[in-house]
Order: C-alpha cells, then structure tokens, then sequence
C-alpha cells in the first residue's frame, strides 16, 4: 500500500483501525448495575460443590488383615505379572 503524504484526503490504516474499534467499543454496555459479578457467582459455585471427603468405617485389627491378605491373594492370581516390579 503506498503513501499519499500527510495531506491526502482518503483513509489510512490507522484511521480504519480507529473506526473499527470505536465501533467494537460503541456496541459494549458499560452498565454495572448488576448485583453480583462473574467472579463473584464463581465463589458460590466453588462453595456449594466442595469435595466432601468420603468416611469409611472404622475397621478393626482382624478386619485389616483379612482386607490386605484378599489384596494379596487377588494380586497374585492376576493374569499378568510382567515387568510390574513387586516381588513377594
């Protein structure tokens, strides 16, 4: 695109560039009148869907054992034993 020199009558780039943006700037709603913001209705989001940790009971010594002693057993019969680097 040439220069026409600082006198010309026809739009530049940087006239075309203004108008665009001021007509970008002229379609926006500067209107605060809401009550909450957007960040602001995050905060309840986060606050209402918070992870509840699950509570298992209580087990007893026996029952600890039986529990690994099954983990074990199921381990070991599993199909594959490739390269998982346990040894019992």
């Amino acid at each position: 695109m040439s220069k026409l020199g600082p006198g010309h009558d026809g739009f530049d780039e940087e006239e075309l560039i203004r108008s665009e943006f001021e007509s970008i700037v002229s379609g926006l709603s500067l209107d605060e009148s809401s009550p909450t913001t957007y960040l602001e209705e995050l905060d309840v989001i986060d606050q209402t869907q918070k992870f509840k940790a699950p509570n298992p009971p209580r087990l007893t010594l026996k029952q600890s054992f039986l529990q690994a002693k099954k983990a074990v057993i199921k381990w070991s019969r599993r199909g594959y034993h490739e390269d998982d680097g346990v040894e019992l």
